[in-house]
């Protein structure tokens, strides 16, 4: 859970650094920035966002037939089945918006730059191009095990109060976030073995959804973004725990 915290704080970060460079220049000249408060209220919008659509609404709505379903076990499934449900609902409707094809097509060429890297190749679009877009630790790959280990956290729980149903989901996040992010790793290390391989097929396939073949330009501006994190942290002199959070990079 600390090696994620850690890699969300990055990713943050980075959201703002790019947010930041879409403004134009102010009447001076200067560079404008979003205020803090600004930042801190888009960040909290879009994580009570997250939470409410994906772990509140199918708890809640599965809890308004709590009396239909026969078993503790059933109602955990139909819950996360739904969950899943929504989840593929609003990936498949966000890659429809025409404004994040260009953002999906450098989500492939970032995982095809990591793979290149990972094949000890030289950095060159042309390289990189050689290999698939859908990568083992793929964040669209992460939600979708998050969906699967929280089947197996909140199972035991069974069939609950709606209000301890709600903060049940809600307190259980970081738990079933981090067991998630110990399992992509796990696959990660293994995936040139069968069984990782099937257990990974369904987080690639949903992949399809969130990454696009890119240009060699965009698969340019991805090694010219991996190399200048290259030029400050060789992965060959990291410690495991650094190594925790930039395998999540990926």
């Amino acid at each position: 859970m600390v090696a994620l915290y850690e890699s969300l704080k990055i990713g943050f970060k980075a959201l703002g650094i790019s947010a930041n460079a879409q403004l134009a220049p102010d009447e001076r000249g200067e560079q404008q920035e979003i205020g803090g408060a600004t930042w801190a209220g888009t960040i909290a919008f879009a994580l009570l966002f997250a939470i409410g659509l994906f772990f509140l609404l199918p708890a809640f709505t599965t809890n308004l037939f709590k009396d239909s379903i026969p078993s503790s076990l059933a109602f955990v499934v139909i819950e996360k089945l739904l969950r899943i449900a929504v989840f593929l609902a609003y990936l498949w409707l966000v890659s429809r918006l025409r404004d994040l094809q260009r953002v999906f097509q450098y989500h492939g060429a970032e995982h095809k730059t990591i793979s290149c890297y990972e094949a000890g190749l030289e950095l060159t679009p042309e390289n990189a191009q050689r290999f698939s877009r859908l990568h083992p630790r793929c964040g669209t790959s992460f939600l979708l095990i998050v969906m699967i280990v929280a089947i197996f956290v909140f199972a035991p729980l069974g069939k609950l109060d709606w209000q301890w149903l709600l903060i049940s989901r809600v307190v259980g996040i970081p738990v079933v976030a981090g067991l998630a992010f110990e399992v992509i790793k796990l696959f990660g290390r293994n995936r040139t073995k069968r069984w990782a391989r099937i257990l990974m097929w369904p987080g690639l396939k949903l992949q399809l959804l969130t990454t696009r073949e890119p240009e060699l330009s965009q698969l340019a501006v991805a090694i010219a973004a991996l190399e200048a994190v290259l030029r400050f942290e060789n992965p060959a002199e990291v410690t495991e725990a650094e190594r925790a959070v930039m395998e999540v990079g990926a």
